[in-house]
């Protein structure tokens, strides 16, 4: 029973040196001609140990619960390991596939409404409060027109990264 409880102590201290070293297996495997893409993730730090710790520790379980000996124990256990393997490998594919939404860019601005925060002169250059992904976010603005502070602006375009071109929004009394 000490080897089986071995390899589950020894288990979980691969897994937890998997958070430092994970990705070492599959670069060392990864280029190799024949069998590129064949293993892809199954020899992961986190699946050998999903597969050693389930193994030690189903052993081990088995052995002291029931009166069969180490072979048994040994098939029972590899069973678990194999089991625990193949969750982790398909828990870790799942979250590698997982895809966040996609990032805004300079173009989503336009037809924007903000808020001038720092005046803008004439051809000069101010600050607009927009939000852009559900968060605010400033940028450099330029206007044609004069804006004073607070008046409500549309983003006409996003000429860099930083700074946006805009047009006050007249209302109806304007």
């Amino acid at each position: 029973m000490t080897w089986f409880l071995g390899l589950g102590i020894a288990g979980l201290a691969v897994l937890a040196l998997s958070l430092v070293f994970d990705g070492v297996l599959e670069g060392l495997f990864g280029g190799v001609g024949v069998l590129d893409g064949f293993f892809d993730g199954l020899l992961s730090l986190p699946v050998i140990a999903g597969f050693v710790s389930m193994l030690g520790f189903g052993g081990a379980i088995v052995l002291g619960v029931t009166s069969l000996g180490a072979g048994p124990a040994t098939v029972a256990g590899a069973a678990a390991g194999t089991g625990a393997a193949w969750l982790t490998w398909r828990f870790s594919r799942a979250l590698m596939r997982d895809q966040t939404a996609t990032t805004p860019r300079g173009d989503d601005l336009v037809g924007t409404a903000g808020s001038v925060v720092t005046a803008i002169p004439v051809n000069g250059y101010g600050e607009v409060m927009v939000r852009l992904g559900g968060q605010p976010m400033k940028f450099s603005a330029r206007s044609a027109v004069a804006v004073a502070y607070g008046a409500e602006v549309w983003v006409e375009a996003a000429p860099t990264p930083t700074s946006v071109v805009v047009r006050p929004v007249h209302t109806e009394g304007d």
